[in-house]
């Protein structure tokens, strides 16, 4: 059975879930920052997903790649599957801006955290939620009690 690594439980707010993937955001106001952690147990490195479940990874990346560039007017958009603190298999989405306090650098472990407001938190959420695709299903957090129907758009 599945089970979120509990660093990633803890950094992170789960947004939902797409058809192999858990769609995480980063507890990190510096950057727009995503997670995509596939639904599979025991899993690191990318080559011990299935065939199937690597072209399906692909295309989820895709498809968030392309919605953190387009909304957040990203310079660049670094991702990465490092792995080192955290061996569940995850794919970091992080947006990058040329005048961003880690620029050019790598985020990881450049500065402490930026908590959001919750004010920036819904905004964010928002932005990323009302561009996923139909067949996403959100998490109840962002649900925060509306039918799924009523989902962000």
């Amino acid at each position: 059975m599945f089970r979120l690594h509990p660093r990633l439980a803890e950094d992170c707010l789960r947004l939902g879930r797409f058809p192999l993937c858990h769609l995480l955001l980063m507890r990190d106001a510096s950057y727009p920052w995503c997670i995509l952690v596939p639904d599979r147990e025991d899993v690191r490195e990318i080559f011990q997903l299935s065939a199937d479940d690597q072209a399906q990874l692909l295309r989820e990346s895709s498809v968030l790649s392309s919605l953190l560039t387009e909304r957040f007017q990203a310079d660049k958009l670094n991702i990465a599957a490092i792995g080192n603190l955290v061996p569940q298999l995850h794919l970091h989405h992080v947006v990058r801006y040329r005048g961003d306090r880690a620029w050019p650098a790598p985020v990881w472990g450049r500065h402490a955290a930026e908590p959001y407001t919750e004010k920036g938190l819904a905004a964010v959420v928002e932005k990323i939620c009302s561009g996923l695709p139909s067949d996403f299903v959100y998490a109840a957090e962002v649900l925060d009690g509306r039918d799924p129907e009523e989902r962000p758009r």
